[in-house]
């Protein structure tokens, strides 16, 4: 491998990840960001090649990067990225065991998600939309809510890729991987009058902002904030609070976890399970409320 094995290992690691698995640029990003702390911090320790990396070695490293701070959840993606980085290595013969894999992170209290109620939903997404703005957020803002995507979902679809007579659209998630999810009824009207006022081709952008081109998500969290404060909801809203919303309304509703897990792409169902969670809350709080016997004198 040369002068630098252990530098230039990350190299070609990164380079499969792009060329071969697709990776977003950002998850790129942050797994070769991982990955160099890791190189800089194993060369203090003397070592050279990363078949002579010990697990222990990776836990001291993990214990330094949480005492300077760095939360349980971030320490859990590096070492994702550790074992992701050490399968590829037995693979190309350069490793014969992966030191990452009996590695902990701390464990972090799991936070819920936040969700705006139904009433809070009607009161954000119920807006005159009668210029061309208006009908832009309007569509968008439905379709976030009524599809569960994420924001940048929303900014990479296109036109071709809604089938508003079935009411479906494909949309291209994590990992490159591409998933068929309903549209409602508000959010096809919505994006009919978006049709109708762009006269968009089939490869145009489904989300564009004045000069033709996709919005960011950036630009789309900036719309949604103001919108926001413009229908009088004071909490704070994002793309990601909408998603949330309609996983957590469509489980309330229909007790389907699969179907949620299937609606937001999630891989792992204890990633989905987070929202039963935010359903047991609802009921503890309408028996609290109800039940003559909860009531607290």
């Amino acid at each position: 491998m040369g002068e630098e094995p252990l530098a230039q290992g990350i190299e070609r690691f990164a380079a499969y990840l792009r060329n071969e698995r697709r990776y977003s640029p950002a998850t790129l990003a942050n797994y070769t960001r991982s990955l160099r702390q890791l190189c800089e911090f194993l060369e203090t320790q003397g070592v050279t090649h990363w078949r002579e990396v010990r697990g222990d070695q990776i836990q001291a490293f993990i214990a330094k990067t949480h005492r300077a701070g760095l939360s349980p959840g971030s320490l859990r993606d590096r070492l994702s990225a550790y074992r992701s980085f050490y399968r590829w290595l037995a693979r190309e013969g350069e490793a014969a065991s992966n030191p990452a894999i009996g590695v902990r992170s701390p464990k972090a209290l799991r936070k819920l998600p936040q969700v705006l109620d139904v009433d809070e939903v009607s009161a954000l997404l119920d807006f005159p939309a009668n210029d061309p703005e208006s009908v832009r957020d309007h569509a968008l803002f439905e379709l976030l809510y009524s599809s569960g995507l994420r924001v940048s979902e929303l900014t990479s679809v296109r036109w071709c890729d809604l089938d508003m007579a079935e009411g479906l659209i494909r949309v291209t998630g994590k990992g490159r991987k591409t998933r068929i999810v309903p549209v409602g009824s508000k959010a096809r009207t919505a994006l009919q009058c978006l049709r109708e006022q762009d006269r968009p081709g089939a490869d145009d952008p489904l989300v564009r902002g004045r000069l033709g081109k996709p919005l960011t998500p950036g630009a789309v969290r900036a719309r949604l904030k103001r919108r926001a404060k413009d229908q009088g909801v004071w909490k704070r809203v994002y793309p990601h609070l909408l998603r949330h919303s309609c996983a957590s309304h469509v489980l309330e509703s229909s007790g389907d976890l699969r179907a949620v897990q299937e609606l937001l792409g999630h891989a792992d169902i204890g990633t989905t399970q987070i929202y039963t969670h935010l359903d047991f809350q609802h009921l503890a709080r309408v028996y609290d409320a109800a039940h003559p016997r909860a009531r607290r004198k």
